[in-house]
């Protein structure tokens, strides 16, 4: 089965694949980084307190996605005598040891919102058996917080890559295809839009409404395709000069179809070697907001958030609290911007151009 022409890679592209896999501090990263963002698609099975399988009295239970109660299920009670209350995992895998029942946990068996005050001391707590990267101030697992917030990071930042690279495109593109009137007054209108504070914005708009994952996303979208128009009408005025174009209004195409199929094809390197950077910015920009308390609110797993807590005056002697984040936000940035640069030094024109 054949793909759409559309779909199919030209010879250029193809080797300008090949070549990006040459680079291998880029396709390591990539490979990495995609590994990295799979496995945290699959974070409760990482970290939680619900257990992955319970094994009792010969049926299988499979709670990572479920609620199971402790009576109608296993027929115990918790330690006041409430029945109705949610398994505790941990507790029953104490209980069935040696027995034919038993329960396998995650590698770190708390969720990122479960609080921990089984220590003497208050929290945080320093790295132990328990917890292997210690707990914040409110005695949450570390780990477990660092697994969930670069899922949400990554989630975020491609989504917003995504909105963003879509919208600047589409205008981009019909600007620099159109011209005339229409390019001059869309300028204009993005050079305006483009001046308004967005932290102004953002801090107004976290005094009105509670900030979520979908807020800030559709506020930094509605700021962040400008960028890319610039790059992409730059494209198009030079593209729809070649010969191919006119071949295509001459032949009757429209202009729906010349833009889209014909020029824009030929027009994506600026597209893709941006995407990798854009996503830099969009992880960058959540941390930030997390940071300064109006990005995503407790008790939302955040790297920013964090950060904050690391930085406030009694906690820097921590140093677990204060090198986890940093460690996770800085190895993460590395990887992408090394697939950043992998993919600007594979997609270079001039590394296809023949001049005769």
């Amino acid at each position: 089965m054949r793909l759409p022409v559309w779909l199919r890679m030209s010879p250029v592209t193809r080797r300008r694949v090949a070549r990006f896999r040459r680079i291998k501090r880029g396709y390591w990263s990539f490979l990495i980084l995609t590994i990295l963002f799979v496995l945290s698609l699959f974070a409760e099975l990482v970290a939680n307190n619900r257990a992955i399988i319970v094994y009792y009295e010969g049926q299988f239970f499979f709670p990572t996605y479920a609620q199971f109660y402790e009576m109608d299920v296993f027929g115990q009670e918790d330690e006041f005598g409430f029945t109705d209350v949610e398994a505790d995992y941990r507790a029953m895998r104490e209980q069935f040891a040696g027995t034919s029942n038993w329960v396998l946990m995650p590698p770190i068996p708390f969720n990122p919102i479960e609080m921990d005050f089984t220590y003497d001391a208050p929290p945080p707590n320093p790295p132990d058996g328990r917890h292997i990267l210690g707990t914040d101030t409110r005695g949450r697992d570390v780990a477990a917080r660092l697994i969930y917030g670069f899922r949400i990071c990554m989630l975020f930042a491609l989504a917003l890559t995504l909105v963003t690279t879509i919208v600047g495109t589409i205008i981009g593109c019909i600007q620099g295809y159109m011209s005339g009137w229409f390019d001059i007054l869309s300028q204009r209108v993005i050079e305006v839009w483009q001046s308004l504070p967005f932290l102004f914005i953002v801090i107004v708009l976290a005094t009105v409404v509670r900030p979520g994952f979908w807020t800030l996303l559709a506020v930094m979208a509605v700021f962040g395709w400008m960028g890319i128009t610039y790059y992409m009408r730059t494209e198009m005025y030079r593209e729809k000069s070649r010969e191919y174009c006119l071949a295509a209004r001459s032949l009757g195409a429209s202009n729906g179809r010349i833009v889209f199929l014909h020029l824009l094809p030929n027009a994506l390197t600026p597209l893709v070697t941006f995407t990798p950077f854009a996503v830099v910015s969009g992880i960058f920009a959540l941390t930030a907001l997390d940071f300064l308390g109006y990005g995503l609110q407790p008790p939302t797993p955040s790297w920013g958030e964090l950060l904050s807590q690391a930085l406030s005056p009694g906690n820097r002697r921590n140093l677990w609290l204060v090198l986890s984040p940093f460690a996770a936000i800085s190895i993460t940035l590395i990887l992408v911007t090394l697939i950043g640069e992998a993919v600007r030094e594979a997609f270079d024109p001039k590394q296809f151009a023949r001049y005769k």
